[in-house]
C-alpha cells in the first residue's frame, strides 16, 4: 500500500492476517539509511512475528521511494514516520503496536516510540556511534524509548564498527556471533530472539 506523508509517498508491504483477521499485534519495520525493507534481518523479524500471529508492515520511507540514500532531517523523518504508523494502525485498531528497524531505521523507531504509543521496539544493528574516535554516542536515543515506556530489544553483530549497546541500554541486548553491521546471516538467531522475547513483553505490558 502507498501512504502519503508530508515528506512524500511511503510504501508498505503487508504480511499476516490483515483487516478482519485474528491479529494479535501490529509490527511496523523499516530499513537502514540506504537500504531496503527486504534486508535479511528485517525478513527474519517478520518471519518470527508472523509465527506469533502478528500483522507485519515493512515500510520504505519517502526519501527512499524518491531514490535518495540519505534520510535528511531527523525531524522531518520522524514526522513522516508518525504519519506512516498512524495510517497502518488504522488497519488493525486496538491491537498492540510494536515497531522496529535496522540501523537508521532503529534510531527512528526509538525516537518515535512514545509519540506513536509503541508497546515495544526491536532495534537491529543500532548504530551506537559513527566509526572513529570523534563519533558522538547515540545511546540517549536508544534509552529514551525505554524511558518512555516501551520495552526494547537490541540485536547487533559482535563485529559492528558502529559499536554495541551495553546491557543497561535496553531490556535485552543480543550480540550475534560473527556478524558485522549488516546482520546478513544468522537469520534463525534473529528470529529466535524475537520469538522468545516478544510474547512475554506483550503479556506483561498488556494493560499499558
Amino acid at each position: 500500500m502507498e501512504i502519503m506523508t508530508g515528506s512524500g509517498v511511503a510504501r508498505a508491504e503487508l504480511d499476516g492476517d490483515g483487516p478482519g483477521g485474528a491479529t494479535g499485534f501490529l509490527l511496523v519495520l523499516t530499513h537502514g539509511a540506504g537500504g531496503s525493507a527486504a534486508s535479511p534481518d528485517l525478513l527474519a523479524v517478520r518471519d518470527a512475528a508472523l509465527g506469533l500471529g502478528g500483522l507485519v508492515a515493512r515500510v520504505t520511507q519517502p526519501y527512499r521511494v524518491k531514490g535518495a540514500r540519505a534520510p535528511g532531517s531527523a525531524v522531518r523523518q520522524d514526522a513522516a514516520w508518525i504519519e506512516i504508523v498512524a495510517a497502518l494502525t488504522a488497519l488493525a485498531p486496538g491491537v498492540p503496536l510494536v515497531q522496529g528497524g535496522r540501523s537508521n531505521g532503529a534510531r527512528v523507531a526509538c525516537r518515535t516510540a512514545a509519540a506513536v504509543g509503541a508497546r515495544a521496539v526491536i532495534a537491529l544493528a543500532f548504530p551506537l556511534r559513527p566509526p572513529g574516535p570523534a563519533g558522538q554516542s547515540r545511546v540517549a536515543e536508544l534509552r529514551a524509548a525505554g524511558t518512555d515506556g516501551a520495552a526494547v530489544l537490541v540485536m547487533n553483530g559482535e563485529r559492528d564498527p558502529f559499536g554495541i549497546p551495553g546491557v543497561g541500554d535496553a531490556d535485552r541486548v543480543v550480540i550475534v556471533p560473527g556478524e558485522t553491521h549488516s546482520l546478513k546471516g544468522h537469520r534463525a538467531v534473529i528470529a529466535g530472539a524475537v520469538a522468545e522475547w516478544l510474547p512475554g513483553v506483550l503479556r506483561s505490558r498488556g494493560s499499558s
